[in-house]
């Protein structure tokens, strides 16, 4: 037996061409979507997905402007960057690139964007409305997750999901939205202990630790599905993710690959929420 893969890539290309025909029907009304990312110093691994960022929203149409400003700017002026980008009205959704320096303070940040404007999903009123149930910005990256799920029929209600990680980015957001969508949700983590007797008796299972090849086949119970979130360059330069790859596809019925797996639906989810923000629906 091996599982069946959902290949994020060509799911997010999919996605991306319905995109294209709501970006141009946004047009002929005179709304121009645009998305400003702001990148803070020179992470390599930050300015790689800043321009992965440009060349999706380049496909879909969407007008798409990157800030870039000096690891030494300071706290003050990247708020003042952030009024101002909140008060224009032809700047729909506002992104800034993490992780920041140290001496800049992120939920600072994270709470100056206008909730309007948080394509990213993560101000303290937007997590709240998804806490909720509500209509809101969801984070990229859990929605791209549910988004693959939904897209291969895989059912969630009722389902037991185990989750590795509790990150404000990826853990807590997707716990949430599988409890709105009627799963039964565990989390685990660094201090979890006897990690097995929780992750093989999952029937979804998702792993976002950042620790390359660490969940292989005994982990898993039989025809579980396997959402690989990590993404971990090793020695010889490849991509990996958390998952032996190999190792669980012969136990899974579905996984996710890295890379082409859960990173391209991220994008794509991103330009979802620019272009509900250009229709201001929420």
């Amino acid at each position: 037996m091996s599982a069946q893969i959902i290949n994020g890539k060509d799911l997010a290309q999919e996605l991306r061409l319905e995109m294209k025909e709501e970006v141009v029907k946004l047009k002929d009304t005179g709304v121009n979507p645009n998305l400003t990312v702001i990148l803070v110093g020179d992470n390599p691994a930050s300015r790689s997905y800043v321009k992965g960022k440009e060349k999706a929203s380049a496909q879909v149409g969407i007008q798409s402007e990157v800030i870039e400003l000096s690891s030494s700017v300071t706290e003050e002026k990247l708020l003042e960057i952030i009024h101002k980008l909140n008060e224009d009205p032809s700047v729909h959704g506002i992104l800034v690139q993490l992780p920041l320096p140290d001496h800049i303070h992120e939920q600072h940040i994270i709470e100056a964007i206008s909730p309007t404007k948080d394509v990213d999903g993560f101000h303290p009123i937007n997590i709240g409305r998804m806490m909720t149930g509500q209509d809101t910005f969801l984070p990229c990256t859990p929605f791209g997750i549910i988004t693959m799920l939904k897209s291969k029929s895989i059912p969630i209600a009722g389902k037991h999901v185990v989750i590795i990680g509790r990150s404000n980015i990826v853990g807590k957001p997707v716990g949430q939205l599988l409890l709105n969508e009627n799963a039964t949700v565990t989390h685990c983590h660094s201090r979890t202990s006897n990690l097995k007797e929780y992750t093989t008796k999952a029937d979804i299972l998702i792993v976002a630790i950042g620790k390359p090849n660490i969940i292989d086949k005994e982990y898993l119970k039989a025809n579980a599905v396997v959402i690989d979130v990590g993404i971990n360059r090793l020695d010889n330069g490849s991509l990996t993710g958390d998952v032996d790859f190999d190792s669980a596809a012969s136990k899974a019925s579905y996984i996710t690959p890295v890379p082409k797996g859960v990173g391209p639906m991220t994008i794509a989810m991103l330009l979802h929420n620019t272009i509900k923000a250009a229709k201001g629906l929420t």
